[in-house]
């Protein structure tokens, strides 16, 4: 099956309404107040939803020509300006010097942080949460390559200015916080 076909079938199955990572909710007064956003391999559009709510210009991406289909149908109801794009990230990366911030949840391609990074214009802002290879449930993908390693995000994204880091791990009582996740935002200041 290939990776168009799981996501489609996936989102086929979706029966709620599309929810915005953690972190751009709760650092969403991060944003500027005008700006070109991409919400990159969206999915059903919450992080884009957010976005254009906050008044940003939005290009949202992904795979899934059904996810990017429902997100058109929500936009639309709401009368929000959301470019949507079905697009294979992996193969088409954004364009350099583009966005004022980038969203990326749930979605690990190593190889693309080069391109996310000439992507953001200096001074743009990177909000990206997916989960980590240090977990307590068994939520998020099985196998450790889509899975980031301690602290490997910042690694990932040199030259940028970190404002928001969380990582929790397994430190402490793992029946409560942050598990499983990490969230980061910072700003490119090179």
């Amino acid at each position: 099956m290939s990776k168009k076909d799981l996501w489609n079938s996936r989102y086929q199955q979706a029966v709620t309404m599309p929810q915005a990572a953690q972190v751009l909710l709760e650092n969403k007064h991060l944003l500027p107040g005008n700006g070109r956003a991409l919400d990159l391999a969206c999915g059903r559009g919450g992080n884009a939803i957010v976005l254009a709510q906050h008044g940003l210009q939005v290009d949202a991406w992904d795979i899934s020509d059904v996810a990017i289909s429902d997100l058109c149908l929500l936009a639309a109801e709401q009368d929000l300006p959301i470019d949507t794009q079905v697009t294979d990230v992996e193969k088409t990366p954004p364009q350099n010097q583009t966005y004022d911030v980038i969203v990326v949840s749930y979605f690990l391609e190593r190889s693309l942080f080069p391109a996310l990074i000439e992507a953001l214009k200096k001074g743009g802002l990177i909000f990206y949460q997916t989960f980590t290879q240090s977990h307590v449930s068994e939520r998020g993908p099985r196998t450790q390559a889509y899975r980031l390693a301690d602290q490997e995000l910042i690694e990932l994204l040199p030259g940028f200015k970190l404002l928001v880091y969380r990582e929790e791990g397994v430190v402490g009582n793992v029946e409560k916080g942050f598990r499983d996740e990490v969230m980061y935002v910072g700003i490119r200041h090179e």
